[in-house]
């Protein structure tokens, strides 16, 4: 069953992305305000609550300008070359890197093993490489969260310990060694050539035994948001992108890498606790945003979160997010599972990513490019992500002098 409703996407919704419905009513998005400040009100009686939820955010800074550079470029793509830029493709061998750089890939999403036994002067000529064969400069973009996720610093060659986990450095030195952490993070991953950390973690888990948990910086949403604030400010004054991950928040949520993981909570939970540390990265300038897997029951009770219109719409109109949406990894168990093992770019696209982060690139680039000359995608809407993805760029200097 699943696998049709996986498959309603390409069949019935409109290239434009309609939103389905959510199965919680959460009323209609109030538009910006004059103040440049942001309130979003959830009716009373909504999600059976007698209480209204207020969320008041700051306009993002991220926002694409109408750059008649970036403009330029856009109209010297064609449509197989835009579509190319919508891939930030899962790489676990070099020679896949330079493949896909010098057919255009947006970017790449490094693994672990193709900075395996190198040097720093090694690692710097392939990154060197990558740029070397791409027409357009490419986002180089890492795992490197500290703790059990790092990339790069497991390698002794490259640092003679891998970076401590969020929560560990707090507890040894306080805001302090946050700080001079995630400087230092940024120094040696810009050194290497490398130009995104896909961090920080804004999950706010429940306790010590959610899958999550160790990746994350407290059970408390409120310090959780002053970590995210501290070092997405500090990512992006050293000009190294970031992301927040992984939207709309795993609180408690099973592995998504092994299966399909649901959560079932109520639409106030997610408004008074999961946003709020998104919304502190977003107002501290965050590039872009991951979109988790699992299937948020209060927002879309069919569809994975990464494939769902409705979990987008909530993050571009509720929460006002003008940067880069980024799917976490196409190739994780609880999307190949959902969709019977087929590629899922078009539902993807469909649902509102402007990055996929997929190894399958070629086939990907032919779904997306078919789809959009079958009128299931409308052009407009590759556009908008290319130009998001190219401004990007600029502000992180790939495009000559950031702005």
């Amino acid at each position: 069953m699943k696998k049709d409703i996986w498959k309603l996407p390409l069949i019935l919704l409109p290239a434009a992305g309609m939103a389905i419905l959510c199965s919680c009513d959460i009323g209609e998005p109030i538009a910006p305000m004059t103040d440049d400040s942001r309130v979003i009100e959830y009716p009373e009686g909504a999600l059976t609550t007698t209480e209204t939820t207020v969320i008041t955010t700051t306009t993002n800074a991220y926002t694409p300008p109408d750059d008649p550079a970036l403009v330029d470029i856009l109209d010297s793509l064609s449509l197989e070359q835009k579509a190319a830029q919508m891939m930030l493709v899962g790489c676990t061998d070099a020679s896949v890197g330079d493949y896909v750089c010098a057919n255009g890939a947006g970017g790449l999403c490094l693994f672990a093993q193709p900075f395996e036994y190198k040097t720093a002067e090694d690692v710097r000529a392939m990154t060197a490489g990558f740029q070397d064969a791409a027409e357009i400069p490419v986002l180089l973009s890492v795992d490197e969260e500290g703790g059990g996720v790092c990339r790069v610093s497991i390698n002794p060659n490259l640092r003679e310990t891998n970076f401590w986990s969020p929560r560990f450095l707090f507890n040894q030195g306080g805001w302090d060694l946050i700080r001079s952490d995630t400087e230092e993070k940024a120094d040696f991953l810009l050194d290497l050539g490398l130009n995104v950390n896909l961090a920080p973690v804004c999950d706010v888990p429940f306790s010590e035994g959610d899958f999550i948990y160790p990746r994350c910086f407290s059970t408390d949403a409120a310090e959780t948001s002053e970590y995210i604030d501290t070092v997405v400010s500090i990512m992006k004054e050293k000009k190294l992108g970031s992301t927040l991950k992984h939207f709309p928040g795993y609180g408690g949520s099973a592995d998504t890498h092994l299966n399909m993981a649901y959560d079932g909570r109520e639409f106030l939970e997610f408004t008074s606790r999961d946003f709020l540390p998104f919304i502190a990265g977003m107002d501290a300038g965050a590039d872009s945003v991951m979109v988790t897997h699992n299937i948020i029951e209060c927002m879309d009770g069919e569809q994975p979160a990464s494939l769902s219109p409705e979990v987008h719409r909530i993050l571009r109109e509720d929460l006002g997010f003008r940067g880069v949406i980024i799917t976490d990894d196409l190739n994780m168990n609880a999307i190949t599972q959902f969709t019977g093992g087929e590629n899922p770019a078009v539902a993807a696209v469909l649902a509102g990513n402007d990055l996929l982060c997929y190894a399958e690139f070629d086939s990907s680039v032919q779904a997306i490019t078919d789809a959009v000359r079958a009128g299931t995608i409308e052009e407009e809407q590759i556009d908008a992500s290319v130009l998001r993805i190219l401004y990007w760029k600029q502000t992180l200097g790939l495009l000559g002098d950031a702005p």
